[in-house]
């Protein structure tokens, strides 16, 4: 896929073969321009979902009217804003048009330049790009600007591109000085706990080099992947409580007899005409 920058004064491109139109490829393309040409006015885009937050709409409500609503911007934009460079949304391809035909262009002799120089990896049509293509187009196509002074305004200290050109989030800080990000738990240097710290938001930056910085304020803390935390096991269900066993009935078949009043065995053996010698 080709991401490609004209310049509005000069019609000078500025592309590169990228993996994907992603925010990522995005950033990285802008980060090259930026050092090389500095910071423009403005840029001006479609409206792809990069460059701006679209408002979600049901279906069943397709043409009811609804106050206009401000979303947040998207990482570019929010990048832009810091850069203080203007974003000018397209409402049609027409209006972008000049780029729309450098696509033309690049479909027709950039694809047969690639071609004839057997052109197989991403690599490989970077190279070409930027050693064969651009230089052609840019000294065939290219225009002198309507003035001579150049509206690029250069990067000051304050533009820090690694931590402005990354995905940035908030987050609060828990009581025991650490934040959670993408499933995992970053501890705060202890060397970094601060008066307000606790309970305070976070500016969070994921860097395109896989890193994490975190700021307070206009100072960044220093943070320290932890371990997680082991889950405990879930509590037992309480067992049903056993019924109180209640004592068995003894049976009364003997309640009024008293040994010492009963016949003697001699006397109950004369009624029966049992011998009690035989016993």
């Amino acid at each position: 896929m080709l991401i490609n920058m004209i310049d509005d004064a000069t019609s000078r491109w500025f592309a590169r073969f990228v993996s994907s139109d992603s925010t990522a490829e995005n950033m990285n393309l802008l980060e090259s321009y930026l050092k090389k040409h500095g910071r423009p006015l403005a840029f001006y885009t479609d409206k792809a979902s990069l460059f701006q937050t679209a408002v979600k709409t049901k279906r069943d409500e397709p043409g009811v009217q609804k106050d206009a609503v401000e979303m947040p911007p998207t990482q570019i934009g929010r990048a832009l804003r810091e850069l203080a460079i203007a974003w000018i949304p397209a409402h049609s391809p027409q209006a972008k048009g000049r780029v729309e035909r450098g696509f033309l262009t690049a479909q027709d002799r950039l694809v047969k330049g690639m071609r004839v120089a057997g052109v197989t990896t991403l690599e490989q049509a970077n190279h070409y790009l930027e050693t064969e293509f651009l230089p052609w187009v840019n000294a065939t196509l290219a225009v002198a600007p309507a003035g001579a002074d150049d509206a690029h305004r250069p990067l000051e200290k304050q533009h820090d591109l690694a931590a402005i050109l990354s995905q940035v989030e908030s987050r609060r800080v828990n009581n025991d000085y650490t934040i959670q990000l993408d499933g995992k738990i970053y501890q705060i240097g202890r060397q970094d706990i601060r008066t307000g710290l606790r309970g305070a938001v976070l500016r969070v930056e994921k860097r395109r080099d896989g890193s994490v910085a975190v700021r307070f304020g206009d100072r960044y803390l220093r943070v320290s992947l932890c371990e997680q935390r082991p889950q405990l096991p879930a509590p037992k269900p309480p067992s049903p409580a056993r019924r109180a066993r209640r004592p068995s009935q003894t049976s009364g078949w003997c309640k009024n007899f008293d040994l010492k009043k009963s016949p003697k065995i001699w006397q109950a053996s004369e009624g029966s005409g049992v011998n009690p010698e035989s016993l």
